[in-house]
């Protein structure tokens, strides 16, 4: 998983996030809606339309 838990960013994306894009689609959205490096030592958590649906991308060293 990843080796450093302790010194990555986290963020919680809100709002309805089709859960259904892959990461190539998750990586632009990082980018292009929040100015973001989606390559950068952070964990998103992508909210989905139902309340108990999440999508995790990360990227650790």
């Amino acid at each position: 998983m990843f080796s450093n838990i302790n010194n990555m960013k986290i963020y919680l994306v809100c709002g309805k996030t089709d859960l259904r894009n892959g990461i190539d689609e998750s990586a632009a959205l990082v980018t292009e809606a929040f100015s973001l490096d989606a390559y950068d030592n952070a964990i998103f958590l992508f909210c989905g339309i139902r309340s108990d649906r999440f999508k995790v991308s990360g990227w650790g060293t």
